[in-house]
This record gives C-alpha cells, structure tokens and sequence, in this order.
C-alpha cells in the first residue's frame, strides 16, 4: 500500500459519526473531525492523485480587508464584486487560467463544493481569465470573521484545502485575534503563507508594518513573505487598485507560476505539513473516540444498576410475604377453609392431609381462584419491579453526560414513555407466570413419581401440590422452608408443613430452592426485556469499540509512506 491507499484506508474510518452524543467535548470533536474529514477531501487525496496539478492559492482575511477587490486588481479582471456592505463574497469566486479551467471544474480539489460559471446557481464560482498565467489559480474566499456561521465555516474549509495561503489584513485589524488565530494554524500545519498587509495610510507604513513583522516573529512565522499596500482614494467600491500599488505581489505570483519548482516546493511545504498534522489530529481523534465510548458505558451502567434494583425489589416481595396478604389470602381461605384445620396443624397432620385431600380434589373452582390470585400478585410485583427500573434508568440518563442529548433526540413523548414499563408488558408477564406455574406442576409431578410419595400426591392432586409449593416459594427464605413468617393468618406454615407430610423435608428444601430459582430466571429475563429499550438506543449510536485503535493503527500507517519524490 503507497501513501495514496493509506490516505484513503485513514478517511474510511471516519465515514461513521463518531460522536453522536454531547460527551465531554462533543462540539469541538465534532468540529475536528469535520474539519479533518474536509482536508482529506478537499486537499490531501486530490493533491496526492495530481502532484502537478495547478497550485491553489486561497486569498482569505478579515472583514473589509480589501480581498476581493485585490483579487480583481491581482487578475486585471472585474471577477468578484467588492462593496460597503458586508458579508461581501456571499459565494467564493476561484479564477483561473484557460488552460487550468477543466482542471477545476471537473471538481479534483473541493470535489464537495458544486461548480458555476457566469452567474449561475453553485457553491464554488470558476471564472477563467485570459491574463492569468497557467498553474496558478486564485480563490477569493468570504470572510474569516463573518457574522454568518456558514461564510466563516467555508472560509477555514477553503484555507484548509490550499497550497498556499494569501492572508490580507489591514493597517487597523492586523493585530486582531481571529486572523491571528488562523495564522498560528497555519503555521502548525507548516502551511505555505505569505501576508498582506492592505489600506495603509502612507505615515502609518513604516510602523504598522514593523509591528506586523515583530508580531509574525513572536508568533514563530518569521520569514513570512509580507508585502504592503498604500490606501488609495479609488473612485468607487468595485474600482480596480493602481498597477504599481500590487505590482510586488503580481510579480511574486507570476514567477510562482512560471517556475515549476517553485511551485514544487510550495505544494511540497503544505502537503508535508498537512500530513504531518495528522500525527497529533488523529490520535486526538482517537482518544475523544474512547471517551465517547466510556460516557456510553456509563449510561449503559445506570440501565444495569436500575433494572439490577427491580430485581433485588421482586427478591424482596418474595421474602417479605406481602404476595400472601390481600386477594392471595382470601382465595387461600376459601381453598382450604378455616377453623379447625388450622388449630389441628400440629397434633393431626395425617388427618390434616386427608382432610385437605378431599378439598383440593373436589372444590375446583376455588383452586383455580388461588392459582389466578396468585399468578396476578406475581403479574403486579413484576409491573412494580419494572416500572421502578425504567423511572431510575430515566432519571440516571437525565442527570448523566450524553442522557439528556439522547432523551432529546427521542423526544418529550418517547422518553415519558421509556421511563414506564412497556405497553405489553402485562402480556409478557402472565406469560412468564404462567410458564412458573406450570413448571410447578412438573417439578411435583417429577417429584410424586417415587413409590414413596405416588400414593401422598395422588391424595391431593398434582394441581394442589403445586399450589402450596408455589404458595411456599413465596414464604420461606434462603431456600429453607418450615419457617413461620407470621403472615397470612398461618398460610406459609400450613402449606409447608403440607408439603413436608407428603414429599419429606429436604425435598421440599430443592423443590422450593429449583421453583423460586425459575421464577426468578424467568423475571430476569422479562426484566433484560425491558431494559433492552434503553440498552437499544445506546446501541444504535455507539461507536464500536475496535474504531480508536483502528484510528491510530490507520495514522501509523501514513506516518509509515514518504511523499513521492516528485512531491
């Protein structure tokens, strides 16, 4: 692969949006990764298919600096329109010799800009002058300082795509901050520069413009071509400055082009620099690639602590007894009716089962109560597991870098509706109950097969069994059973005790154990459902975790190639 190919494998990288969220220094990332994307476009891989292309030299500056009507004094050609009013160059104007003039509209440089002609609809106007010499085209670009956002963004796009920078300013800007700001860029990037120093007052020039030389020296740009321009008194706004007030600069520009090692070297400057710039752009890239990523896991760890929450909050409902209160105790009393059955519990258990046996299997309809009871209080701990869950994940993002941009992106009635538990959850829930409940009923079934235990099981159906294991799941803890809770009017101990006289202590122990350990999966999963709402969003944006390794391997491999000789 030649410097060409490792140029190209670098910007496929940057295809993806690499920071879809507000983390960190989202704006400014943002903003490095447009401005790195635009110089490959515009100017490294156009530059590296023709070494020997014409050379581009974009005039920019200032606010009123006189750019547009020294482009026209440059070309001996009224091109651009100069004026009091301000923004002046609304659409760049790039002149060009005849001969250069395919070159240029068939888009090879600023291929993302559309070409126009005369004073038809573009981005980019190409105007073609006779008087203009071949391998040099001028490009006057609209104010660095504009007060509309897009001129100043196109401005530092064309800068970025030129081999060599004219920079005008003017006796009363020269030391103003912005075109100071894009001159210390260019020297970062070792671009080719030359200043001019315009519309200066005649007893001004020898001070203003030693205090320009001493400002470029301080500011490491010590050598920088500087030529001046005296204020003239011209006749009107688009009128043309005098031929000997430029006559320094048309010279310098013409041997430019007239001698293709000059030009050689200019081109030679800038792409070196250009490239050379990538070797601390990029990894910067790559490093606020990686915090994009971290302040995804973050939000991604407060949907996993939220719904990890609902779930020690459904653990909790299943220790704390409260499923057995209320609707479950009713139906429960209406199973096995009251009374005697209960005071008898310790002294009679044997009666107790034959007793219960004739109940389980000769009132149906009271069993069924109990098993839909039941499987509605576990249908609503559920709902309130994870109705708190999506409030707390909610909350977390709304508080947490990159949540609020995300929730925003959603919108006011989504993300009310993502801090709720789903529309269907209700549906997904007595599924995953009824799934328990008959899992229940194999685990007693399972368990009744023994020789043992057939006769005991028959004697109150696998039905009933598995309603007072299902009941135990729900008032024992830590997988031991036979412990009174205290609630429920004895219904815990009954429905053990039960359970005891027909299968044996320890097996009630694993049957408890493996039926809560179900529910609880099946819950689980339910509640990854869930969570899968908020976790879906974060995958749609996140950058893959190979993109910033992949990033600085991709810079690597540039830094690797030399320039061609011929550069």
């Amino acid at each position: 692969m030649d410097l060409l190919g490792a140029l190209q494998e670098l910007r496929r990288r940057l295809d993806r949006d690499l920071f879809p969220l507000a983390i960190g220094e989202a704006a400014g990332d943002r903003r490095a990764l447009r401005e790195l994307r635009g110089q490959l476009d515009d100017y490294l891989l156009p530059r590296l298919r023709a070494i020997d292309a014409p050379l581009l030299a974009v005039v920019g500056g200032s606010t009123g600096a006189g750019k547009s009507t020294l482009v026209n004094s440059l070309v001996g050609a009224d091109v651009t329109e100069p004026g009091v009013l301000r923004p002046t160059t609304l659409v760049p104007t790039l002149v060009v010799s005849p001969a250069d003039q395919d070159w240029f509209m068939a888009q090879n440089v600023l291929p993302g800009l559309s070409r126009a002609t005369g004073s038809g609809p573009g981005a980019l106007r190409v105007v073609a002058v006779p008087d203009l010499a071949q391998g040099l085209a001028l490009l006057d670009a609209p104010d660095i300082d504009s007060v509309v956002t897009t001129n100043r963004e196109l401005a530092a796009q064309l800068l970025a795509a030129a081999d060599l920078w004219l920079f005008v300013t003017t006796a009363a800007r020269y030391a103003d901050e912005v075109p100071w700001s894009f001159l210390r860029s260019a020297r970062e990037r070792s671009a080719a520069l030359a200043v001019i120093l315009d519309r200066v007052p005649a007893e001004a020039m020898e001070p203003v413009a030693a205090d320009l030389r001493r400002l470029l020296e301080v500011n490491d740009l010590a050598g920088t071509p500087l030529f001046t321009v005296l204020e003239e008194a011209l006749p009107s706004e688009t009128a043309r400055l005098p031929g000997e007030a430029i006559q320094p600069i048309a010279a310098w520009l013409a041997d430019l082009a007239a001698d293709a090692q000059s030009r050689g070297r200019v081109v030679r400057q800038t792409l070196s620099g250009a490239l050379d710039s990538l070797a601390t752009r990029v990894p910067a890239l790559a490093d606020a690639v990686e915090r994009q990523r971290d302040g995804v896991e973050a939000l991604r760890s407060i949907v996993t602590a939220a719904y990890a929450s609902g779930m020690s909050g459904f653990d909790e409902g299943m220790r704390d007894g409260s499923l057995l209160r209320g609707e479950v105790l009713a139906r429960w009393q209406d199973f096995i009716g009251t009374g005697d059955l209960m005071r008898s519990l310790e002294s009679r258990v044997g009666w107790l089962r034959d007793r219960l046996a004739s109940l389980l299997t000769g009132r149906k309809a009271p069993e069924t109560q109990l098993r839909v009871a039941l499987e509605t209080g576990v249908g609503a701990l559920i709902k309130g597991a994870a109705d708190g869950s999506a409030e707390r994940a909610l909350e977390g993002w709304s508080a947490a870098p990159g949540g609020p941009d995300l929730l925003d992106r959603l919108g006011a009635v989504e993300s009310a509706r993502l801090g709720r538990a789903s529309p269907d959850l209700g549906a997904r829930a007595e599924a995953a109950v009824r799934g328990w409940q008959e899992y229940v009923l194999h685990l007693v079934a399972e368990e009744g097969a023994g020789k043992r235990t057939t006769a005991r099981v028959a004697s109150f159906g696998v039905n009933g069994a598995g309603l007072l294991l299902m009941l135990a799941v729900f008032a024992s803890t830590g997988g031991l059973t036979g412990i009174e809770v205290g609630i429920a009017g004895g219904t815990s101990v009954l429905s053990q005790k039960l359970l005891e006289a027909v299968f044996g202590d320890q097996a009630v122990r694993t049957l408890t154990t493996r039926a809560r350990e179900d529910l609880r999966a099946r819950v689980q999963e339910v509640l990854e459902e869930e969570a899968a709402r908020f976790t879906a969003l974060l995958d749609a944006v996140e950058v893959p975790q190979e993109t910033a390794p992949a990033l600085r391997d991709a810079v690597l491999l540039v830094r690797a190639h030399e320039l061609p000789e011929d550069a």
